[in-house]
């Protein structure tokens, strides 16, 4: 699919994002392993969780759709799932593949995953490791781990990890398979990551104690089902907002959107950007802090991201990258490596869209540099088969000079099967979808 997008007008309206991404794969994976039911409304029915749930499907898990995006999870208990008839087709879904081979670590059965073109080109080894320290075998393709990846379940002991980045997809792994292990698992971050699965497990009734970055579960008291409602994605918020930033007179509002301050890196660059951001209406959803974020059009000054605050918006550094080309001097973005190894090298591919596009940006071998502000021009762009780059594309055509191009656009489903829609909505009539 291509994805025409050419110059809009002011940008204005309130808008809903989709459920959360994180949170969806979470609750449907806890809750497959919980005792009791539990409803979870506003699940993110984009094709990474899609498959998240026909992978718990197929270990034995009883998933049902009920309507008006709720679905309805039957948990049998943390022994419940059974050995699936084949390999799991993931897809693209890099959270689902990982979180899930933590998961059946401790099973006593072998779970071959598998993914697409993209997924297949993904490392594991990040997984591997931990679960072969706690004595799970884990089979991948060459040194990295590649899918399709076996994970052969056993008996697991617990251990203290000590991650050399923080990542919520390794930590979370962890912590799946430390509810199966003999003995206590503590994770030790180097850096604060998403904490969805802590909160999860903690208000599902699991042993788990955090302190500062060491986070240690204790095995041994099942889960309780717990019915919740996914609050809004921020990562796809994000886009939105960000088009409200850049677009001349613009004014959007994102409601109910999931301000979890482990998720909240990009709403604080582009405050210290300049940013007119305001946040009202917080509350809590699923014990996780919410609000409307809303963003008016703005003049933006360079600013330096790194250390602390990347794992906070690891998902929203390509969008930050749109925004550093309308801020003023050099915006400098470090301590991404991590972005290599995503649905793309984000880095690379932010780095070939936006000087495609007229931007001066040069990278770095863990980010960008990029100078501004520089007047866009259109120009067609290849997505990589990322679902992020190529939203990301769609934001810098909003502002650009003339037709922008996107090729490879049926990725944005992964996460935003709606994104073109609320475009439209906020007044971007500019924006079109095309076969081929």
């Amino acid at each position: 699919m291509r994805l025409t997008v050419r110059p809009s007008g002011p940008l204005r309206g309130d808008v809903r994002a989709p459920g959360d991404k994180s949170i969806s794969h979470r609750a449907v994976m806890l809750s497959a392993i919980a005792e009791g039911v539990a409803r979870i409304e506003g699940f993110l029915a984009a094709e990474d969780c899609l498959h998240t749930a026909d992978a718990l499907r197929r270990l034995g898990a009883r998933i049902e759709p009920v309507g008006g995006g709720t679905l309805e999870v039957h948990g049998g208990g943390l022994t419940s799932l059974r050995a699936a008839d084949g390999p799991l087709d993931l897809g693209n879904s890099g959270t689902g593949m990982r979180l899930l081979m933590g998961l059946v670590a401790g099973r006593s059965f072998a779970t071959t995953f598998t993914g697409d073109a993209s997924l297949s080109r993904r490392p594991m080894d990040r997984i591997a490791e931990p679960l072969r320290l706690m004595d799970a075998r884990v089979e991948g393709q060459g040194e990295r781990c590649l899918p399709p990846v076996t994970v052969h379940g056993g008996t697991l002991r617990g251990i203290e990890y000590h991650p050399p980045m923080a990542s919520a997809q390794v930590k979370s792994a962890v912590l799946l398979a430390a509810l199966s292990a003999e003995g206590a698992t503590t994770v030790v971050e180097p850096a604060a990551s998403r904490d969805h699965t802590e909160r999860m497990l903690a208000a599902m009734g699991a042993e788990l104690t955090v302190e500062g970055l060491r986070i240690t579960l204790r095995p041994g008291r099942p889960l309780q089902a717990t019915s919740l409602r996914v609050p809004a994605d921020l990562s796809s918020a994000a886009f939105l907002l960000v088009a409200g930033l850049l677009v001349s007179g613009s004014e959007v509002r994102a409601a109910d959107v999931l301000l979890n301050p482990t998720r909240t890196g990009l709403l604080e660059a582009l405050a210290a950007m300049g940013a007119d951001l305001t946040i009202g209406a917080a509350r809590d959803e699923a014990g996780e802090p919410t609000g409307d974020v809303a963003a008016r059009a703005s003049e933006l000054r360079a600013v330096e991201v790194g250390g602390e605050l990347v794992p906070r918006m690891i998902d929203e550094v390509p969008l930050l990258a749109v925004a550093a080309t309308q801020a003023a001097g050099t915006t400098i973005i470090r301590d991404a490596e991590e972005l290599r190894v995503k649905e793309s090298d984000r880095l690379a591919a932010m780095a070939r869209t936006l000087s495609a596009m007229g931007a001066t940006v040069r990278e770095r071998p863990d980010g960008l540099e990029i100078d501004g502000p520089t007047p866009l021009h259109g120009a067609t762009i290849e997505s990589h088969l990322d679902h992020r780059v190529a939203m990301c594309a769609a934001i810098a055509g909003l502002s650009a000079e003339g037709e922008t191009v996107i090729k490879g656009a049926e990725c944005i489903a992964t996460s935003f099967p709606g994104f073109v829609e609320s475009l439209r909505e906020l007044g971007a009539a500019e924006i079109e979808s095309s076969g081929g």
